[in-house]
């Protein structure tokens, strides 16, 4: 299938079609006549000798510093290369590909003044999944992500490297592998044009948010087995309750935990074995809705940076003039993707309480200590609850906003930056330490439901419960315990699993 992209259209949806499943991608025709006619105007740009930024200027503090029109092209090509600064592990292809659709989805736009051959061999690396290789340190998320966005920018001219079926390779021999030819070089405005955005960013916001709705659809269905497995109070998830409290992820929560366990005979009314249950049962509701409310808040701000114009200078050939502004400022991503941290690690911390409770025989309302049938010469799922607590732990620190921080760059030209790219990258960590809190939860409620009548667990938990024990029995006795959260973990990620519990 062909996805046509044309700078307004793309979705987070369409997004993950692209980078994960390798849709290929074409620019819809009515994109490439803006392309042409701003490239025309920042020709005229050149010819006039007058003096404009990024075109034919130094660049940050060396923008008072004009560059004639012989070394124009020089000028853009010694962008990027001195700019490809960065350091640590190569990010993942998954969010390269963000990378390179994103930063042609900016440039269709028809405001950046680049050749349309350029975005076309963009394209081209894309959908072959030539993919240059970025190093994931060394953006201060302004003026955009210049070192990771010059990483991606190196090999249209054959410079850099690039991963191609699994291995990594000079630009030049990786080019030559898959059939495709550099660019001859850049023109006026172009390497300026390539690495001033946030798409590195948006990229990694973008494919952490596909991960944090799964991964919160699966914290809600597993508190539906814990709240089973403990013999919940049921009356916490009456409507009215959550209706006085105006908080609408709140009431989503409480109304998705009601059909989840319509039908479930595991659960208690009020008073029947206590008057109330625990915070980490009781406020699930109020706490999960306040996650999502903040989960739907980024995916908005995610959503409206996949199709804006981040470039800078900007090219009105319309209005006849070129603006230098700051639309490459990544704060509206760091704001928001600190804030994604943070509500996903409260669905760890929550989690991990509700997981003691299990294994906690003074509180786990008649369960066997940790779990085990012959505990003693068992430890069964004590220490499993040590690991949700160190990564909960963990989650905290990496919950400390890096929006907050500020290096002023460039010789106090660019005197205030976002670490927009550092709160991203935070916020996909975190992620992946919930998705091993909230796996082990449901490991563990699923061990404590086989002392409580698996038969009588509802209909859509029981789903659940048959497809993990057909991988995980019950534990009898004491077993190389990694395997089994690292194959929980599999599982719940897979996508049968997800389609199953959507």
């Amino acid at each position: 299938m062909l996805i046509y992209i044309n700078g307004e259209n793309l979705d987070l949806n369409t997004f993950i079609k692209i980078v994960l499943e390798h849709e290929k991608v074409a620019v819809d025709k009515s994109s490439i006549e803006k392309v042409n006619k701003a490239c025309e105007y920042v020709k005229k740009v050149v010819e006039s000798g007058v003096p404009t930024y990024g075109i034919n200027t130094g660049f940050g503090q060396l923008s008072t510093l004009s560059i004639n029109k012989e070394n124009t092209s020089q000028l853009q090509e010694n962008l990027i290369k001195s700019h490809a600064c960065g350091v640590g592990k190569p990010l993942e292809e998954v969010y390269v590909r963000g990378m390179l659709l994103l930063r042609v989805n900016a440039l269709i736009k028809g405001y950046s003044g680049i050749r349309y051959v350029v975005i076309e061999k963009m394209l081209e690396l894309l959908n072959n999944n030539l993919l240059p290789l970025v190093y994931s340190k060394g953006s201060l998320g302004a003026s955009g992500d210049l070192a990771p966005l010059s990483h991606m920018a190196l090999p249209l001219i054959g410079l850099g490297e690039v991963t191609y079926k699994g291995k990594i390779y000079p630009s030049h021999i990786g080019l030559e592998k898959a059939g495709i030819k550099a660019l001859d070089g850049l023109v006026a405005k172009e390497g300026l044009a390539l690495i001033n955005g946030t798409q590195a960013i948006t990229s990694i916001a973008a494919v952490t948010m596909y991960h944090a709705l799964n991964l919160f659809n699966l914290s809600v269905h597993t508190l539906g087995i814990t709240m089973e497995a403990l013999k919940g109070i049921k009356d916490v998830f009456d409507d009215e309750i959550h209706l006085l409290r105006n908080q609408s992820g709140q009431q989503f929560v409480a109304k998705r935990l009601r059909d989840i366990l319509v039908d479930s005979k595991l659960m208690t009314v009020q008073g029947e074995l206590r008057v109330q249950d625990a915070y980490s049962l009781r406020c699930s509701p109020q706490v999960l809705g306040a996650s999502l409310d903040a989960i739907q808040y980024v995916y908005d701000i995610i959503e409206k940076e996949m199709n804006a114009v981040t470039d800078n200078p900007l090219v009105f050939a319309d209005r006849d003039k070129v603006i230098s502004a700051g639309n490459f400022h990544g704060q509206p991503l760091a704001l928001a993707m600190d804030f994604l941290g943070i509500a996903m690690s409260e669905v760890a911390n929550i989690s991990e309480r509700r997981l003691e409770r299990m294994v906690n025989s003074s509180l786990s309302n008649g369960l066997p200590p940790f779990l085990v049938k012959n505990p003693g010469i068992n430890s069964g799922f004590m220490i499993v609850q040590y690991s949700a607590a160190a990564l909960v732990s963990e989650n905290e620190v990496l919950s400390h906003p890096a929006s907050v921080d500020s290096i002023p760059s460039s010789a106090n030209q660019e005197d205030h930056v976002s670490m927009g790219n550092h709160a991203a990258r935070k916020a996909s960590e975190i992620i992946e330490n919930v998705y091993n809190v909230v796996s082990m939860e449901l490991l563990t409620a699923l061990q404590a439901i086989d002392f409580n009548h698996p038969a009588k667990m509802s209909s859509k938990t029981k789903k659940i419960y048959d497809y993990i024990r057909k991988e995980i029995p019950f534990i009898e006795d004491d077993v190389v315990m990694y395997e089994k959260i690292h194959l929980i973990e599999k599982l719940v990620r897979s996508k049968e699993f997800i389609r199953m519990i959507d």
